[in-house]
């Protein structure tokens, strides 16, 4: 595959950029030790980290510290329809977890029904990571809440390496989201299993002056501190996409101008490079998100993605609707387009 043909005009803006914002030095950045070398230090138990390192050790990307996961958990967050109606064939959840097998990934992360559905054929052979709150829109008027769907003993019994949740910052439900999340990941690491948390914002007050901040790299930064903070042990954060979000916000939240005037400038690969300080300095890995499926720039989309994700220190890249929503040889393609980003050593940290 030939990135820089992928990346276009901004190859050589996103292949030579030099970070001389956080240096590169000071991160705890993948590699094939990352389970011994930096969650061995933590007070996760050994079931934990054994699940870590099976992660860590399953498909093309098994060895080098980074992640490609298939999340499949859309059937509920944006409907079904809206989801599996450009390729029928993943309402099977066979075929999800044959996808993920086929692509080269590390993990399927999808709901209890599809998990638990085909549990017995597949879960011995690629980690599950079960997604246990979810936010349905059948509700009339819609609400954007996340509710738990199930408990972390059902992931345990139908063979969950982890387990995934969301948590909406800034929403008005975030504080019982928090409490919730918390004792779930809590109780998942009693049971042996590792946990990834979707820290996303969401609130209509992040919309100023036609800017969405819900993209902003630094209040995506502090969910991520957040999200750490209640003993994530991967962070699944949006690719920034601007900045400012706390100065277009008089009066909310606390920032310091050395984030705006130092620790970042405008070059994805630095918006990135703050997020995974904010995962305690890539101590926790970041991943980030594939986004929705625009068609026939999702190859280099998604390639695009993996690079600024690596070159600022994350840890990989979970992409869903960008693989399921073509026929599954594209979907592999793709997968391993992604993996070969994090497997081709001359793209390096900035």
């Amino acid at each position: 595959m030939d990135i820089a043909s992928l990346l276009g005009d901004d190859a050589k803006y996103l292949l030579e950029h030099e970070s001389k914002t956080i240096p590169a030095d000071q991160l705890t950045t993948p590699g094939p030790d990352t389970v011994s070398d930096v969650y061995a230090q933590t007070d996760r138990s050994p079931q934990v980290l054994r699940n870590l390192q099976a992660l860590l050790d399953h498909g093309r990307l098994a060895g080098t510290g980074h992640v490609s996961i298939l999340p499949v958990d859309q059937g509920i967050e944006h409907s079904a329809a809206a989801s599996f109606s450009p390729n029928p064939a993943y309402f099977d959840p066979a075929n999800i977890v044959e996808l993920a097998l086929e692509g080269g990934c590390n993990a399927v992360a999808s709901t209890f029904g599809v998990l638990a559905t085909v549990s017995r054929r597949y879960a011995h052979r690629i980690p599950f990571i079960v997604k246990v709150n979810h936010n349905e829109l059948l509700t009339l008027p819609n609400r954007f809440d996340q509710v738990m769907f199930g408990s972390v003993e059902q992931a345990h019994d139908l063979g969950a390496a982890g387990v995934g949740a969301t948590i909406y910052f800034g929403s008005e439900e975030s504080t019982r989201q928090i409490q919730e999340v918390s004792d779930a990941f809590a109780r998942a690491h009693k049971l042996g299993m590792f946990t990834v948390l979707w820290c996303y914002l969401r609130n209509s007050g992040f919309k100023v002056d036609g800017v969405d901040h819900h993209g902003s790299a630094d209040l995506t930064a502090q969910a991520n501190h957040l999200g750490v903070t209640i003993e994530a042990d991967i962070i699944k954060q949006k690719l920034p996409e601007t900045n400012g979000g706390y100065n277009a916000l008089p009066g909310y939240g606390k920032t310091h101008p050395l984030v705006y005037d130092e620790l970042t400038t405008d070059h994805p690969v630095d918006l990135c490079r703050w997020q995974v300080a904010n995962c305690y300095m890539g101590r926790i890995g970041l991943i980030n998100s594939g986004g929705a499926s625009s068609g026939a720039s999702d190859l280099a989309e998604a390639v695009r993605t993996a690079v600024i994700n690596k070159r600022a220190g994350g840890m990989g890249l979970i992409s869903g609707r960008k693989a399921f929503q073509r026929p599954m040889a594209e979907g592999v393609d793709l997968l391993n387009a992604i993996q070969d980003v994090y497997l081709d050593d001359a793209i390096t940290l900035a």
